[in-house]
């Protein structure tokens, strides 16, 4: 069978939206592998205000990233880095653990790891925060899925503590419905507390978590405080049997 991604990769998964060409593939030097890196950094640090420890300016960089692949969309009229996920694979996190175990207790997911996947350091540059480019970021994470057999995606979507939680606070508690059967559940190391913040205000979903729920993943716990992002990390579980029928048809390539 040909290999998905090198064949996204080779045949540039292009898209052309508006006056920009995209395309979609993994890093394959420690060049493209530092552009997404300095992408990173210029959404995490310098837009969102995230304390990131690094040793080299402008390049966001830490000890997963040697274990992780990384799918980034490049913009080829220009060849900027425009959008990226990472991606720890079974197989190395049994060698680095996963980044979400620094958040929460992930025993009851134990039984999952040989097919659980995890992604994060997801980000899009500002420019081109529209449909295709989170398009072809999830076509990319389809297809890597399904070449690999892997089951299970995992990942925290992040929420601004920027109100002091009392968003955080109040979408979780709009999500009763989307919390996962209690054999998944896993639990924050620095709770966010929520008995001592208010829940029924208004607050938007963020895109992304919104996008996870139609999609068909769960909620897998109460929300985590990350103070180096200063945000409120929910854990989401992806069961790709889960995966809804649109989400399938569009990114899976399955027909009904």
């Amino acid at each position: 069978m040909e290999n998905v991604m090198e064949q996204l990769h080779n045949e540039s998964g292009a898209q052309r939206t508006g006056r920009h060409q995209l395309s979609i593939g993994l890093a394959r030097t420690p060049n493209e592998i530092r552009d997404a890196q300095r992408l990173r950094y210029r959404v995490f640090a310098e837009e969102m205000g995230a304390n990131l420890p690094t040793r080299t300016p402008g390049i966001d960089q830490d000890i997963y990233d040697q274990y992780c692949e990384h799918l980034v969309v490049r913009d080829t009229g220009n060849g900027e880095v425009v959008g990226n996920y990472r991606i720890l694979a079974p197989e190395n996190a049994r060698q680095v653990g996963y980044y979400s175990e620094n958040e929460f207790d992930l025993t009851r997911l134990q039984h999952l790891r040989p097919r659980l996947v995890e992604i994060g350091r997801s980000c899009v540059h500002p420019e081109y925060r529209k449909g295709a480019t989170i398009a072809l970021l999830w076509s990319g994470l389809a297809s890597y899925m399904k070449e690999h057999g892997y089951d299970y995606l995992m990942g925290c979507a992040s929420i601004s503590m920027a109100d002091g939680g009392h968003a955080a606070a109040s979408l979780y508690n709009r999500l009763s419905e989307n919390l996962g059967p209690q054999e998944y559940r896993v639990f924050p190391r620095c709770p966010l507390p929520l008995a001592a913040l208010k829940k029924n205000q208004p607050a938007e979903m963020p895109p992304l978590i919104k996008a996870y729920l139609r999609a068909g993943a769960w909620v897998c716990g109460e929300p985590a405080w990350d103070p180096d992002f200063n945000t409120a990390d929910l854990p989401i579980l992806m069961p790709m049997g889960r995966v809804s029928r649109r989400y399938a048809k569009h990114y899976l390539g399955q027909t009904d």
